[in-house]
């Protein structure tokens, strides 16, 4: 079975919804198309989020499942008598794997039909999440995180390039903002599945986080299913009649409606005629992606913004723990939860910005990284547990914007010309590559600068602060070089 894309340009039907003017220049009745890319949010942007939230809670329920029932000596650290060398080296494995396989992951994607790549990402997840509940020692441990990361892999730049491919440019930073608020909600939402699951320790012999990995497992899959319904496939192909029977049977019943009426189709098709007319690639055309050197500084923008990211994320109930010793572990926990939701403020207010003024997306991302800098020099050198609590607000809401404009920002540099494979490939190597920050932030930093804590972090928030820096100087490189570099 093959599915040929419609060539945009062979459309011969006149629409309504456009407007030739006096020069001889074609312009889209823009009202007709927020109608039609609000239609499109029901479905896709409703789905992606319902897959990032879940997803992504799948990976923050590990961190929480490592101390849960810990004074019933129930604690997943206790059970399987983990070493802290074995759960440092399992967190880091499964990173590098995601990093390993994003590239291949995302390049399968633009052969597929991406709604049930993304299904199955999420379905191997929830599978795999499922499969915690059984584990007995540290060997596995480290054996199912490596699972974990090559199953995951490809999720974020999956669903960057998934956008790409039915948004144009100038809407895709807010999108990729609002499913990207499915992070920030995720993050409050376990601590408080975390509590509940807590009450369920020893039913039925299971453990509280047994009990949290099975059942967060088990919706995950069932989401995933959905998906191969709810997610539409590629605009503007041509699918040929299967004629293996079980293919013909999957395309009854799981080809999911397509979400736009004939005329919207066709206004759709004009909007993004550009997107579509590279489709073929080579392994030289990865190559040459790969080499072009406008790829490494939005590498760097996301090392330095996803670092301090996760830095504040894994560790930010430690910070407040330590800024203020007289709060109880509730009270740690409930003062957590609004700096990811300042964090999903910011991504409201400041996405719109950058779609709508692109030429300004360096400042508007260097303005970001500006509010983070400005809210660690808050909570590194304010006086008062509280006013230092205000600086993780302020970082919060700044955090917010700064991934999707990356994401979007590679797919417009790459897009036009590399079509099809310089989406995929860019948003894989800025997310994968980038995710270095990470490990920077959580294990050379943090958890790796013992004798910081008694700073309350402040080398490891002002180095931070320097990757933020550096973050700023590469958007600005990228800025000067994005239209010189040419490869081919």
């Amino acid at each position: 079975m093959e599915d040929a894309y419609q060539d945009p340009k062979s459309d011969s039907l006149q629409l309504n919804e456009s407007i030739i003017d006096s020069s001889g220049e074609e312009h889209l009745d823009q009202h007709e198309l927020n109608k039609l890319y609000r239609k499109l949010d029901f479905r896709i942007i409703s789905g992606l989020w319902c897959l990032y939230f879940l997803t992504m809670l799948c990976g923050l329920t590990y961190g929480l499942t490592l101390t849960m029932n810990t004074k019933q000596g129930h604690s997943m650290i206790q059970e399987l008598d983990l070493t802290t060398r074995q759960i440092s080296l399992a967190s880091a494995l499964e990173t590098v794997a995601f990093i390993i396989f994003d590239l291949p992951m995302n390049l399968i994607m633009t052969k597929v039909s991406p709604q049930t790549w993304l299904a199955r990402i999420t379905i191997t997840v929830g599978v795999v999440y499922c499969f915690y509940h059984i584990l007995n020692d540290g060997t596995g441990l480290i054996v199912i995180r490596v699972v974990s990361g090559v199953v995951g892999a490809g999720v974020w730049p999956g669903m960057s390039y998934y956008i790409s491919l039915w948004y144009p440019n100038e809407r895709s930073t807010r999108r990729i903002g609002y499913y990207f608020t499915a992070a920030q909600i995720s993050a409050a939402a376990a601590g408080l599945l975390s509590a509940a699951f807590q009450k369920m320790d020893g039913v039925r012999g299971y453990t509280g986080w047994q009990w949290m990995y099975l059942v967060i497992g088990v919706i995950t899959v069932v989401c995933g299913i959905a998906l191969l319904w709810w997610l539409p496939d590629r605009p503007f192909i041509v699918k040929k009649e299967p004629t293996n029977k079980i293919m013909r049977i999957y395309r009854r019943f799981l080809t999911p409606p397509y979400p736009l009426n004939h005329e919207q189709k066709e206004l759709h098709r004009k909007d993004l005629e550009q997107r579509y007319k590279l489709l073929t690639w080579t392994w030289k055309d990865v190559f040459y992606i790969i080499t072009d050197l406008r790829i490494w500084p939005l590498i760097i923008m996301y090392f330095g913004v996803v670092g301090t990211g996760m830095g504040l994320a894994v560790f930010g109930s430690t910070i407040i723990a330590v800024q203020n010793p007289s709060l109880s572990s509730i009270s740690v926990s409930l003062l957590y939860a609004p700096i990811w939701l300042f964090d999903l403020t910011g991504i409201l207010i400041i996405t719109p910005f950058a779609d709508r003024f692109k030429k300004f997306r360096p400042l508007i991302f260097s303005f970001a990284c500006l509010i983070i800098i400005t809210g660690l020099l808050v909570t590194t050198y304010a006086h008062g547990p509280w006013n230092k609590y205000a600086g993780l607000l302020i970082a919060g809401f700044g955090l917010g914007p700064t991934v999707p404009i990356c994401m979007a920002w590679a797919a417009e540099i790459f897009g036009p010309k590399y079509g099809d494979v310089g989406c995929a490939v860019s948003a894989a190597l800025v997310s994968g590559l980038g995710n270095l920050g990470t490990v920077t932030a959580t294990y050379a930093l943090y958890s790796g600068w013992p004798a910081d804590k008694e700073r309350l972090f402040q080398y490891s928030n002002m180095m931070l602060v320097l990757m933020l820096g550096v973050s700023i100087i590469a958007s600005g490189v990228c800025y000067l070089i994005k239209d010189k570099v040419r490869q081919n």
